[in-house]
């Protein structure tokens, strides 16, 4: 494995992470700390509460939609990398985002 390439990739990351998870923070610390009506604060924290969930099914579905799509390239016996193949991932991908969709929107709000 070439980890010249995997580092600077996972620094990225990090820092990326970093940075969301401390802008986050201190919003929610302006947001606790105004003197606005706390039905307010708890229903955005609610709100943000469910996207997070609704975040973690969607990841879910599409990777599960694309590692149908893998099985049905190895199923197919495609050992080169070929435009039938990106469009097998492709279309997975796509399939897997319309199904959490579909999926998010039949849930209880």
């Amino acid at each position: 494995m070439n980890f010249e390439v995997l580092i600077p990739i996972a620094l990225f990351i990090s820092v990326a992470y970093a940075i969301k998870a401390v802008v986050d923070a201190r919003v929610r610390g302006k947001l606790a700390g105004t003197p606005g009506s706390e039905e307010l604060v708890r229903s955005m924290l609610l709100g943000e509460e469910q996207q997070r969930r609704h975040a973690s099914l969607r990841w879910g579905i599409v990777l599960l939609a694309l590692a149908l799509g893998f099985a049905l390239i190895e199923a197919l016996g495609w050992r080169d990398v070929t435009p039938g193949v990106f469009a097998v991932l492709l279309g997975a991908t796509g399939l897997g985002n319309l199904a959490s969709y579909l999926t998010t929107r039949r849930l209880p709000q």
